[in-house]
């Protein structure tokens, strides 16, 4: 049973959505399933835009179908050979053994690596600024390594200003219905799960989405069409999450507010975070977010370290040194290239530490951290007598956050 969508006169979405996926990449958590989005041009040559993961072959088989009506497949173009988005491109070729792949020589190089099937001879490779002729369609192909895989590459569609970015632009969370961010409130239903997947997954290559942005940035785009999440058509839409991008991309805060991270056994470091985080508001801070590093994945930690301009970090002893939930934590937001940001530190042990040395190698590799405020140091559980000092840690993130001297 197909299930396609024309996007655009002639354009056609035959995607589909897992709802069923519990985590992806099987690493990153999805509460709300992801999409795999796959489109179709009808031209004088039809040409099909990647394809889709193997969880959802049979409906994406059908929208092919349904769409060609009978007519065969002339080009099928390859942005990205992860293989979420190539698991079919087999199935395709068995299909319609006369399809030409088009793609740059990477792309082969890797097709080459996943898959046993002899498709030499069909392939089409293009470079950069290479232009494939539909009909009254066209594309003109861009190479953007590293945004996230080498061989990636986005095309633009002149006839209709879109910009196929691959997996740039995605989103983790199912379509419900709506293809279109404009359909949606997307600010408040997706914003936080695009910022989580391209935090975890592209953000470490902001260099390379910064050189992807030189490329385009002279072309006329009313439609950007990713490999996930929903398709954006509104001069606002699109001005957001460009926009979006280049905040991400450059690494710079997109709200002040603090994020409270900690590792806890017993409770009393959480108890000591939860004091700091009532004299944080006390002093008027707002968005402050609290995790216990045990409970919640690392990509939404992480995801809201980048959003926010401060990090406390309540760091629990454990044989010595770090808990390990935190090391993994702190390991993941230096692999994101978390830079430009003030950091704090609440350390807790009970006779000797090496965890707040441990922390601090690890951010070495980071840029531009600021450390704020004295580290607050407890043995075992916060005392009375500590309250001024934890005070001045919270007076010192406060006018931080706030920009007023200390």
């Amino acid at each position: 049973m197909h299930n396609s969508k024309e996007i655009h006169p002639n354009v056609h979405w035959v995607g589909a959505s897992d709802r069923r996926l519990d985590r992806f990449e099987n690493m990153f958590p999805l509460t709300d399933g992801v999409a795999y989005n796959s489109y179709l041009i009808m031209d004088e040559k039809t040409c099909l835009m990647d394809t889709v993961d193997t969880d959802v072959s049979d409906v994406f088989i059908d929208n092919v179908l349904h769409v060609l009506n009978g007519r065969p497949l002339d080009y099928l173009v390859i942005h990205h050979m992860e293989p979420d988005h190539c698991s079919n491109i087999q199935a395709i070729a068995r299909l319609f053994p006369d399809v030409k792949l088009v793609g740059n020589a990477k792309t082969f190089t890797f097709l080459e690596q996943f898959y046993p099937m002899d498709l030499s001879n069909s392939y089409h490779t293009v470079k950069e600024k290479d232009v494939l002729d539909l009909g009254e369609h066209s594309l003109s192909f861009y190479l953007t390594p590293m945004v996230h895989w080498p061989e990636v590459m986005m095309s633009y569609e002149p006839k209709t200003k879109t910009l196929f970015t691959a997996d740039a632009f995605g989103t983790f969370g199912a379509h419900n219905g709506n293809l279109f961010a404009d359909e949606m409130d997307y600010k408040h239903t997706l914003l936080d799960e695009a910022r989580r997947y391209y935090i975890n997954i592209v953000g470490r290559f902001g260099t390379n989405v910064q050189n992807a942005f030189k490329k385009f940035s002279n072309l006329e785009i009313e439609m950007i069409a990713p490999l996930h999440g929903p398709i954006y058509r509104t001069k606002e839409d699109i001005e957001f999450i460009m926009g979006k991008y280049q905040t991400w991309s450059t690494y710079q805060p997109e709200e002040d507010g603090v994020v409270l991270v900690y590792s806890t056994m017993y409770g009393n470091t959480e108890l000591a975070m939860n004091f700091l985080a009532s004299e944080l508001a006390d002093l008027g801070v707002k968005d402050i977010k609290m995790y216990d590093v045990s409970k919640t994945d690392a990509s939404y930690i992480v995801s809201d370290m980048h959003r926010f301009s401060n990090t406390v970090f309540g760091l629990v002893t454990y044989n010595t040194d770090l808990y390990l939930k935190m090391a993994a934590l702190i390991d993941e937001a230096v692999m994101t290239k978390f830079s430009n940001r003030n950091i704090s530190y609440v350390v807790n042990m009970s006779w000797g530490s090496k965890a707040l040395v441990s922390a601090k190698e690890k951010f070495e590799k980071s840029k531009n951290l600021v450390e704020v405020g004295e580290p607050l140091t407890i043995k075992s559980s916060l005392k009375d007598n500590q309250t001024d000092e934890l005070k001045s840690l919270a007076i010192a993130i406060a006018n931080s956050i706030q920009k007023v001297e200390a």
